[in-house]
């Protein structure tokens, strides 16, 4: 979509369309912390996202804000750790689950880039939204503390939020819980957290289920898939026996209730 500029025309018509009408606010997808947290596409993909916006007859005007961890896990706030320490003599960037990111989280990364996004043309006015569907981490096994100070690897590892095998991992994953409730305005440059990706909605199926949908099948949804190089060859760590994306997944909403953070009351 990149190379046959498909991306740049799709999203500019898109905006062009949607923003012609008065009661249409139009949030461009982000990604996430980590996809995009890196000094060589964070400020590279900002200005994509420019480009986009002044093709097919769109202009930033029409461009209300961007949304981040769209049907994503990445935590809201990693309260253990932070990205400028350094642990017995070696840097956090530097532990494997950082992997020298510039963020830790979703709030960090989304409140930057909208910095980065104004520096490249878009207006000071554009918000950011926040989809916290599923990444609350809660339960039993939420750390309550940091992690051991011994080696920088157990320190991260041992006091994040985010309990993905890697953060790469995307569909259905094990252990999430539902995150922070709708609400306006929570912090600075923040229009609002949302739930965009609704809670118990499948990913993917988990083995190939033929239906009459066209939906294929992503090893990335089969719990005992060894990887990729996208995910830096980690088990997948989705849940087993999910239905076909799209599909209403019980298993998977009854885990999300259970770990979410703030508990549901």
């Amino acid at each position: 979509m990149l190379a046959n500029g498909n991306y740049v025309n799709g999203v500019g018509y898109a905006l062009a369309q949607l923003g012609a009408i008065d009661n249409v606010y139009n949030y461009v997808d982000a990604g996430h912390h980590g996809w995009i947290g890196w000094e060589d596409n964070f400020a590279p993909s900002a200005a994509l996202f420019h480009e986009a916006a002044n093709a097919n007859g769109a202009t930033p005007d029409d461009v209300h804000g961007f949304i981040a961890n769209t049907a994503n896990y990445s935590a809201l706030k990693e309260e253990h750790f932070a990205i400028g320490e350094t642990i017995n003599g070696t840097p956090v960037r530097q532990s494997s689950w950082v992997d020298w990111n510039n963020y830790v989280d979703e709030l960090s990364f989304a409140q930057a880039l909208r910095g980065e996004l104004v520096s490249q043309g878009f207006d000071p006015g554009i918000g950011m939204l926040i989809d916290t569907s599923r990444n609350g981490w809660g339960g039993a096994e939420r750390p309550t503390s940091a992690g051991p100070t011994t080696d920088v690897n157990a320190y991260v590892d041992g006091g994040r939020f985010d309990r993905r095998i890697q953060y790469g991992n995307w569909c259905n994953q094990a252990g999430a819980g539902l995150g922070e409730r709708p609400t306006t305005a929570p912090e600075p440059g923040i229009d609002a957290y949302v739930w965009m990706k609704p809670p118990g909605e499948s990913d993917g199926s988990s083995t190939e289920i033929p239906n009459d949908e066209g939906k294929g099948f992503d090893r990335m949804c089969d719990p005992t898939y060894e990887g990729n190089p996208r995910n830096n060859h980690n088990m997948s760590g989705a849940l087993p026996d999910s239905p076909v994306s799209g599909h209403w997944f019980s298993a998977q909403f009854q885990e999300l209730l259970a770990n979410a953070h703030p508990p549901v009351q």
